[in-house]
């Protein structure tokens, strides 16, 4: 479905992805771990073209898309979530969900109330100006935003920094859902319990490269990979889910 070769990418003369190659299929969730500027985030701007690809190529079912304007990417059938969120402060709830539905004609009339559906905590508040949120209500409304362009590929960037941990279950209910009605998955995400539970497959990134990727049997079986790569408390994490 989505596959990038061999991509590096810069942030001015900053060299920061090199030579990432990465696979995500249909149907899948996959999650993109690492330490804190790995290249984690980077890896997202680049395949919405938000950052320019310096060389190597990104392709959504056999076609590229790295030389396309980031507008143009989303029509091709990709939604993102920024760490940032970006929601519309001064809209309600629904009226943010309806400009992204409207933003596509992948969308119809139905789009709206489906994307609400995926987080019964907004329905109530579909009213609601979207500023009044709680930083975990503005996160669901991030995602449902993005749900909204029925999308077949969902990048989400650490969706779950900062919340508590019912609100990490809502959106654990939310990406799981997602995979449900067919939508595929790219997960940056931090806590590593969360990607653990979702995730079907996973790349462990390291100074903008590709350093290990297996399946989430493989990456519980490799915590030295963990341990090198993203910390010791993540190893622990791994040895948890052994027992």
């Amino acid at each position: 479905m989505l596959v990038l070769d061999g991509v590096h990418s810069h942030y001015g003369s900053a060299h920061v992805l090199h030579g990432v190659d990465l696979q995500v299929e249909r149907g899948q969730i996959v999650c993109l771990v690492g330490r804190n500027g790995a290249g984690k985030s980077t890896s997202l701007k680049s395949i919405m073209g938000v950052v320019p690809v310096s060389s190597g190529t990104i392709t959504l079912h056999g076609k590229r898309i790295d030389m396309l304007a980031p507008h143009s990417i989303a029509r091709q059938g990709i939604a993102w979530v920024p760490e940032d969120r970006r929601v519309f402060g001064s809209l309600s709830v629904e009226q943010n969900i309806r400009v992204a539905a409207q933003a596509t004609p992948r969308s119809g009339t139905h789009c709206v109330a489906e994307a609400l559906a995926f987080f019964p905590d907004l329905v109530s508040r579909a009213n609601q100006l979207a500023a009044s949120l709680s930083g975990g209500q503005q996160q669901m409304l991030a995602m449902a935003r993005a749900l909204a362009s029925q999308p077949e590929l969902l990048l989400l960037d650490e969706p779950s920094e900062g919340l508590a941990p019912s609100v990490v279950q809502a959106i654990r209910a939310g990406i799981l859902r997602s995979r449900e009605k067919g939508i595929s998955v790219l997960l940056v995400e931090q806590n590593f319990r969360l990607a653990l539970s979702v995730g079907d497959v996973f790349f462990v990134i390291g100074r903008g490269r590709i350093v290990y990727q297996g399946k989430r049997e493989d990456i519980i079986a490799s915590p030295e990979v963990i341990r090198d790569h993203l910390g010791l408390g993540q190893a622990k994490e791994i040895s948890k889910w052994r027992e």
